[in-house]
């Protein structure tokens, strides 16, 4: 099977540790820096706290819209979806842990947030 070549894991709804305001402002920066830089991972999965960032309300809907534009596949942890009461994603398809463990084995990169 072929390998992919990078995978972002975001885990968290923002980026670090600490206030929460700070992280949404990391994590928003850092996916429009992606963006201009056009290092767009092959694929965004999203789980636990993470997937909040999915969320229409979640402030990061033109980021996300412009990551699958680009390519870019955006999967979110149905279960955790579920937990968050999550309805309405900004971007992204739904997928199942056994998805997210295929992905991580795939991967030749894995990246943390």
């Amino acid at each position: 099977m072929k390998k992919l070549s990078d995978l972002l894991q975001i885990t968290k709804n923002g980026m670090g540790h600490g206030d929460k305001k700070l992280a949404h402002q990391l994590l928003k920066k850092y996916l429009k820096l992606i963006l201009e830089d056009n290092r767009i991972p092959s694929i965004i999965v999203f789980y636990n706290e993470g997937v909040k960032v999915l969320d229409e309300s979640g402030g990061y809907s033109e980021e996300l819209q412009a990551l699958e534009k680009k390519g870019c596949k955006l999967i979110a942890c149905t279960t955790c979806l579920n937990y968050y009461n999550i309805q309405n994603m900004a971007a992204g398809i739904k997928g199942t842990m056994p998805d997210i463990i295929t992905l991580q084995s795939d991967a030749e990169k894995v990246i943390n947030l």
